[in-house]
């Protein structure tokens, strides 16, 4: 890893009314627009669905990680994401998002120790941790 600080710069462009796109220098554009709870065309990568993308893939990335360190193979990583969006202090915000990681672990693992890298790696992923809204595991460990 390169020594802290990282910065990390994404553009968008969009107009008064319909798609934007995200970019960032060396990967490919992303279309953007509301959801369709917010009235928007349901086709494309909205913020919510990006921040719980942000969140499952952080948690896959510190994952490798933490299974790494702890000596605990896994083969394969599926997270599902539910996140609820209400009302809350008065403002519309994310108050509660639910991962369900499905792991597959080598035969003979420990599930126990299996269950408390997932949960390491959710307190220790950095998207996670910078957000104030809570984040529940469901998480299920299979042997391969």
């Amino acid at each position: 890893m390169k020594p802290l600080p990282h910065l990390y710069e994404v553009s968008l462009t969009g107009g008064p009314n319909g798609y934007a796109q995200v970019s960032t220098p060396g990967v490919p554009s992303l279309r953007t627009a509301p959801p369709a709870d917010y009235d928007g065309p349901g086709d494309a990568w909205s913020p919510e669905h990006l921040l719980l993308a942000s969140v499952q893939a952080c948690f896959l990335f510190t994952l490798r990680a933490v299974a790494r360190v702890s000596q605990v193979e896994f083969v394969a990583l599926e997270v599902g994401a539910a996140g609820t969006v209400d009302r809350e202090e008065g403002a519309v915000r994310f108050t509660e998002i639910v991962l369900r990681p499905r792991i597959t672990v080598v035969p003979g693992t420990d599930p126990a120790r299996a269950r408390r890298v997932l949960e390491k790696s959710e307190t220790a992923c950095l998207v996670s941790a910078s957000l104030r809204t809570p984040i529940r595991l469901e998480p299920e460990i299979v042997e391969a």
